[in-house]
């Protein structure tokens, strides 16, 4: 089976191009016009290499080989084409281009290969709200009827937005995963950070997904004149809320264990030049790779923050928003990953942690489950610059074939 760099790099660059945002990076909004095209693109490209596709009910996309019927159990690899606004190329694409390539080059040497291409719908988050949507709903965790409540900046719920695209209420539930009918799970991705790129490493299997907490934190003061009121009488709120952030920033740091912590939005009202601040929000995205530690850090942010509003005679109100747990892939496929990264010339292949959340965490209690990085130059991402090495990719094609073609 012949895997061909050239291919990859005209998919990338291909999709590349379907942005709502031309010059500016990749903006792909699930269930746009340029999502559409990204992902019948890559429909045609298998179809004309011997594929048929089927479109679930909550969205997602099942391209297989022709000969192999989508009740025959299989292999699945894949990942999503939406993107966050003025993103990368690479992020997400590279998982759904490296299937495809395997797909093809599989039709060219007349070879079955067992694998299921899945193309998840929603997985960025930014359009309806909340990430990794196509996904959630194939597993069960989430309904027609919740899925009809997570609206767009258009006003259309998931369901509305999507009905042109293959979208169907009836359908969602009766087209939930069957874990019986996949063998395993194999979602390969940019790593997103610089580790990689910066030890000159090709290749990672990682062995888990870091979980995460999200939290909406508000601050209330006292709004007042700027000019006429004294640094010692003022209740504000920004000032508060400055504090926690850099309270957080310690917080991780003593955390330890790869934990990480950011505010990601932040909003001070009335937002007035003049005007002492008298009321702040603001997100906290708090990060680690196991349990304990999240469940651990927890009461130490809630009282970090009281603590500040008490002393500074401030209202604060903290509420979790989401609940995402560390999930652990599966010990034998990333030995059996690992070995296959070998027969390739990967030796001692490098076993990592994803700080970044993604389909393979939502699929990983049902089916086996293992993740393949390749590395980001600079580890930059979710920005135009993003960029990987399309060499990378064509050697993690090639692992990923050993496996679903049985010669790892």
């Amino acid at each position: 089976m012949q895997i061909s760099v050239n291919r990859i790099h005209n998919d990338i660059v291909t999709i590349g191009g379907f942005s709502e945002t031309p010059g500016e990076g990749a903006t792909r909004p699930t269930f746009s016009t340029a999502w559409r095209q990204a992902r019948d693109y890559v429909i045609g490209q298998a179809e004309l290499h011997g594929c048929h596709t089927r479109i679930d009910g909550a969205g997602n996309v099942h391209i297989r080989q022709r000969r192999l019927s989508f009740d025959a159990r299989a292999w699945l690899c894949g990942s999503h084409v939406d993107s966050v606004p003025h993103g990368g190329d690479y992020d997400g694409v590279a998982g759904v281009v490296l299937p495809l390539e395997i797909l093809r080059a599989a039709f060219e040497c007349e070879r079955p290969v067992p694998m299921e291409l899945v193309i998840f719908a929603e997985e960025e988050g930014p359009t309806f709200g909340l990430g990794m949507l196509g996904s959630r709903a194939w597993v069960g965790e989430l309904s027609a009827d919740e899925l009809s409540k997570l609206f767009n900046q258009q006003g259309e719920s998931y369901l509305q937005a999507g009905h042109p695209h293959g979208v169907r209420p009836d359908r969602v539930e009766d087209d939930v995963l069957q874990p019986t009918g996949v063998i395993g799970l194999i979602e390969a991705h940019i790593e997103q950070g610089p580790g990689m790129w910066r030890r000159d490493q090709r290749l990672a299997v990682v062995r888990a997904i870091a979980g995460r907490r999200q939290y909406r934190c508000t601050v209330v003061g006292e709004a007042n004149h700027a000019g006429a009121t004294a640094m010692s009488d003022r209740r504000d709120a920004l000032v508060g809320a400055s504090e926690m952030v850099v309270g957080l920033e310690s917080l991780a740091k003593q955390t330890g264990r790869g934990a990480v912590m950011t505010v990601g939005r932040l909003v001070s009202l009335p937002n007035a030049v003049n005007v002492v601040p008298d009321r702040v929000e603001f997100t906290i995205d708090f990060r680690a790779g196991d349990n304990d530690t999240l469940d651990a850090t927890h009461p130490l942010i809630d009282a970090m923050i009281r603590s500040v509003a008490r002393r500074r005679s401030l209202g604060a109100e903290l509420v979790q928003t989401e609940h995402a747990p560390a999930r652990e892939m599966d010990s034998a496929l990333v030995k059996r990953v690992s070995e296959a990264a070998a027969r390739e010339g990967v030796p001692d292949v490098p076993v990592t942690v994803s700080g970044a959340l993604h389909d393979s965490a939502i699929l990983s209690p049902h089916v086996p489950t293992v993740m393949l990085f390749v590395p980001s130059r600079d580890g930059i991402s979710h920005n135009p610059a993003e960029f990987s090495r399309v060499e990378d990719i064509a050697l993690a094609a090639r692992v990923v074939a050993r496996v679903v073609g049985g010669t790892a």
